[in-house]
């Protein structure tokens, strides 16, 4: 539950026009849509689909690290990564295990097989987007587990795209799908309050400061 007083306090430490944009795209965030990412090992890739998230209004992004560790950079994702959720995973089978247990259906990404196009999926529930290494794209483990596969349609004699142009287009396909459904893919009035609350707190300066005027402590 967020402190209602605690985010009246801090909001008025910024300016009216930066409370109004908050407000603004939390109108147009989803959790309907995440994005999981495994074992990418270009930085830039992985802080590209980030960024990707944030653009087209997607809240999380989760990250399997098993491999080569952390693979986020700032500057690359543009600090997207403070307005997107990042979730990290030392393991495959913990990430999938964690979205299904937030009622997310497993949908692998992977240009081979007789996978459905882009052009014909449906969203049917939660959708938990899997991207895969550059050179091998998905482990097996998640094309076992995949509820259902997605490809984008190609005519070119590549096979596929890099991952962080195949995100992108994905994303905005399936969110300007989702906008035009009568699903309830918003985030609830508590996750619009709890990011209110984040994003403010990530916008003030000297915010332990600011805090301790707050709490008394100071």
């Amino acid at each position: 539950m967020v402190d209602q007083k605690l985010l009246d306090y801090l909001e008025g430490f910024i300016t009216p026009e930066r409370k109004a944009r908050f407000l603004d795209i939390l109108e147009e965030r989803t959790n309907y849509i995440t994005v999981a990412i495994e074992d990418v090992y270009q930085m830039h890739n992985t802080s590209a689909v980030v960024r990707s998230c944030d653009v087209f209004g997607v809240q999380q992004a989760h990250l399997i690290e098993s491999k080569f560790g952390k693979r986020l950079d700032k500057d690359i994702a543009m600090g997207a990564q403070q307005w997107v959720d990042i979730y990290r995973y030392k393991t495959t089978t913990d990430c999938i295990d964690s979205l299904r247990q937030k009622g997310y259906k497993i949908v692998a990404t992977t240009p081979h097989g007789d996978n459905c196009s882009l052009t014909n999926f449906k969203l049917d529930g939660k959708t938990a987007l899997f991207f895969g290494t550059e050179r091998d794209g998905l482990s097996n483990e998640v094309l076992e587990k995949a509820d259902s596969f997605l490809k984008i349609p190609m005519v070119g004699f590549t096979e596929s795209l890099n991952i962080s142009v195949s995100a992108a287009i994905i994303l905005h396909t399936l969110t300007s799908q989702l906008r035009k459904e009568n699903i309830n893919w918003r985030l609830t009035e508590d996750e619009k309050l709890e990011k209110r609350l984040d994003w403010t707190k990530k916008s003030v300066r000297s915010l332990n400061d600011v805090l301790a005027r707050f709490y008394g402590t100071k």
